[in-house]
């Protein structure tokens, strides 16, 4: 697949393998470094993105000639790992999960809705596989704007807000892959995203987090019941 940024070059995509090793540590040491708060992103070992390019997920990257600008990975989980994400959703058979791992976006091509088209093409090459997997899990850290956008416009939803990864507060996300697109049903809150509490008492309750309001009063997500 080609297409163009903002900034004027075409890039390519491609399946990436373990060849591409190094250029995908280089990238994500160059968004680790731009980061103003380090804590928003968790990022993976070289062995942990060995894991996934041998056979146990997948990644895509994106190319600017020799450049590797952008890059997003599916993970599927080991299903003894204490912290799958599958049981905090309550998902009984653990084999049916499937994570949207971690994805980087170059700093200079930023604005051109990479992570979003890596995802669209990353499921889209999962719907085309014959596989077994009903649910889409990740988790993401409160105020990362840009991944949190990116989850909602993948429909997909918060179900819990915990500490993860020895202590980091992320939400945890979910999609059912099989479950028909409906509106919104039920009552409907904004709660402040700040308010940590209160958001973890309303999950507790069943309600999901559905879409993020950003305002110069404080940015709010929007929890529904269905």
């Amino acid at each position: 697949m080609r297409d163009i940024t903002k900034q004027g070059p075409s890039y390519d995509v491609i399946n990436l393998e373990e060849q591409h090793i190094e250029q995908i540590l280089q990238l994500q040491q160059k968004v680790i470094h731009a980061l103003p708060d380090k804590k928003v992103l968790q990022p993976l070992s070289k062995e942990e993105f060995l894991y996934i390019l041998k056979g146990n997920g997948k990644m895509v990257g994106a190319w600017v000639k020799e450049q590797l600008i952008a890059f997003r990975a599916l993970l599927i989980p080991p299903e003894n790992d204490p912290e799958h994400l599958g049981l905090d959703a309550g998902v009984k058979d653990l084999s049916t999960v499937i994570y949207q791992e971690i994805s980087n976006v170059d700093p200079m091509y930023r604005g051109n809705k990479l992570q979003q088209k890596l995802a669209q093409i990353l499921m889209e090459q999962l719907k085309e596989e014959a596989h077994h997997y009903r649910y889409v899990c990740c988790t993401v850290a409160p105020f990362n704007y840009p991944s949190l956008k990116d989850k909602f416009v993948q429909d997909m939803q918060i179900i819990g807000l915990k500490e993860k990864y020895g202590g980091s507060l992320r939400y945890v996300f979910m999609k059912d892959l099989q479950a028909a697109k409906v509106a919104q049903q039920g009552e409907v809150i904004e709660i402040k995203m700040d308010d940590i509490s209160k958001q973890q008492q309303y999950l507790q309750s069943g309600w999901r987090g559905v879409k993020m309001i950003i305002a110069e009063q404080g940015t709010k997500v929007v929890y529904a019941r269905f």
